[in-house]
């Protein structure tokens, strides 16, 4: 889920910079509507001094549309330096992973066998038979028992280096342990409150740094597919259009030192043609590595927060059968998706 980029606006950017600043710990005080002094040393200062030696200012949030020469260490204006500066200071290093369960949403009866049939049948479709193999029944109703169900929910800041450059903001659900995108709830996990009940009952997953980047890997690529489409077809114009224009002029240089070399009769001088020929072949070749060079992208994710996500699911034995394969499974429903996990 791409975020929306916030517009710029003096009044809220001098409140991120007095609260941020001043959890660095240093001393901020409005001295005006749109100007904000600042007595920082340490980790603040660092955003001016990179020794974070005591450094005393006065900073100025200029109008979005002004037009008047910028002072980068002064003012604050759009695509300030020091906003990037303030936002990669106020980040926690090492990046902490917070916790966060559902509001119980599944009902208070397990799901129907039908329909929790039908819904695996319509997942995976080659399913020939579909049966409930543990023998537990309640009151007639199917063997479901509650479990878990843990998502990973990364906010990730994408810098794309191009010709342009490129910031978006995108916060991305995957599924555990399949990694499978769930738009859904990047979309929805804002709006929902934690339990207030005790988490000491849930078996959480152990990190596992490696492979959850490959999946957060994997994800952000889909997510910003239609992006990068964009941005490289606009690059391969532009680079067409360079190899185009030096190919064109070391052709026609090399025809005409082939006719020089072809109207004179000196062996000195159609030595001297064929070495510049051979230095400007050589010449080619470099000029065009360097426009590929140039027009190369590179795409360098910041992954700004991580959240564990553990809802209420409902886990099952299945025996399954498909074309010339017999198999019994353990499998896990998602209500709230309405989407079974397994791992066959």
């Amino acid at each position: 889920m791409k975020l929306e980029r916030a517009k710029y606006e003096p009044g809220e950017a001098l409140e991120f910079y007095e609260q941020g600043l001043t959890a660095l710990g240093a001393l901020c005080e409005r001295t005006w509507h749109d100007r904000l002094e600042i007595v920082a040393e340490g980790r603040a200062a660092g955003l001016w001094n990179s020794d974070g030696s005591l450094h005393q200012v006065e900073l100025h949030f200029a109008p979005a549309d002004a037009t008047v020469a910028r002072d980068a260490a002064r003012e604050v204006f759009p695509g300030c330096p020091l906003t990037f500066q303030l936002a990669e200071a106020l980040r926690h290093s090492p990046l902490p992973l917070e916790r966060f369960v559902f509001p119980n949403t599944t009902p208070p009866r397990p799901p129907d066998a039908a329909v929790a049939e039908k819904l695996w049948r319509a997942q995976f479709p080659d399913t020939t038979r579909w049966v409930l193999t543990d023998s537990r029944h309640t009151e007639g109703r199917p063997p479901f028992k509650p479990d878990f169900h843990f998502s990973l929910v990364a906010f990730a800041r994408c810098e794309i280096q191009a010709m342009d450059q490129h910031w978006s903001l995108h916060r991305i659900a995957v599924s555990l342990p399949d990694g499978e995108l769930d738009d859904d709830l990047a979309r929805e996990i804002g709006f929902h409150q934690a339990i207030g009940e005790s988490t000491a009952d849930i078996a959480w997953p152990s990190p596992d740094p490696t492979q959850w980047g490959v999946l957060l890997k994997r994800a952000l690529e889909q997510e910003l597919n239609a992006e990068l489409m964009a941005v490289r077809a606009r690059q391969e114009h532009s680079l067409r259009r360079e190899l185009e224009r030096i190919d064109d002029y070391f052709e026609n240089y090399g025809k005409e030192l082939n006719s020089r070399s072809l109207r004179s009769s000196s062996e000195n001088a159609k030595l001297k043609m064929a070495d510049r020929l051979a230095a400007a072949k050589a010449e080619h070749a470099r000029r065009r590595a360097d426009q590929e060079k140039r027009h190369e992208m590179l795409i360098q994710p910041h992954v700004d927060g991580l959240l564990l996500v553990a809802e209420a699911a409902w886990r099952a034995s299945l025996q399954l059968a498909r074309p010339h394969d017999l198999q019994a499974v353990e499998a896990l429903f998602i209500p709230r998706s309405r989407r079974w996990l397994s791992s066959m």
